[in-house]
């Protein structure tokens, strides 16, 4: 089987598991929900505005939802003692990355797709002439901590304690494109020209590439240890 056809049987196998079972997106989708509505109505308007607030929530909640989704990683091969018959397959270990990775980044964006209308109608913003932008800078952030959460849960997934690690250890990798994210939402919520946030789209391209490239390269090592 070609590289290609292989990462693409890996993910399609990923989806149809993940679509009989609806479990990560089901569990990041209500943690998403709860984390918008504790959001909402905490808020005091007369302390906190909603402009500062706003962009701050979108990210955490896309950020924190993505790593409950990508928990179930390897879980799945771990519970059915099927993760030796995944490193005994005849295809790379390159292609098991990919196929892996592909299914992350559908999960992932299949709640980022349902967390943006919630989020427009709690917080009741509008977002004409700036929903591209801020659908196009929460891909370019899913796709580089995909890219890392993937290979740390290859990593912890034969831990005793992997739940508890897989997100201690990627919160530091998630927290620039989060930062990066804020900062662009907010400016581009305020009005800003669209000027100011070029910058911060080409940097998480590069955040993308160069995390992708490190998990294709580190990828075969984590799972021969």
């Amino acid at each position: 089987m070609s590289p290609f056809r292989a990462t693409l049987a890996i993910a399609a196998k990923d989806i149809r598991v993940e679509l009989a079972s609806r479990t990560a997106i089901a569990t990041a989708v209500t943690f998403a929900v709860l984390v918008l509505v504790i959001f909402n109505f905490a808020r005091d308007p007369a302390e906190v505005s909603l402009a500062v607030l706003a962009p701050s929530v979108l990210w955490v909640t896309s950020a924190f939802a993505g790593i409950v989704t990508l928990n179930r990683s390897f879980a799945m091969e771990r519970e059915r003692g099927a993760m030796e018959g995944l490193l005994l397959a005849p295809v790379s270990r390159s292609a098991i990355y990919f196929g892996k990775y592909i299914a992350n980044m559908a999960f992932v964006l299949v709640v980022n797709a349902v967390l943006l209308p919630l989020f427009i109608l709690f917080f009741n913003v509008s977002l004409t002439g700036a929903l591209g932008w801020i659908a196009l800078l929460l891909l370019l952030a899913t796709a580089g901590y995909v890219a890392v959460g993937t290979m740390l849960a290859a990593m912890t997934v034969r831990t005793r304690f992997s739940e508890l690690m897989l997100p201690v250890l990627l919160l530091s990798f998630v927290v620039p494109p989060v930062l990066v994210g804020v900062q662009a939402t907010t400016r581009l919520l305020g009005g800003r020209p669209l000027s100011e946030i070029i910058g911060w789209v080409r940097f998480l391209a590069v955040y993308d590439i160069v995390f992708l490239v490190l998990g294709w390269l580190l990828f075969p090592a984590t799972m021969d240890e």
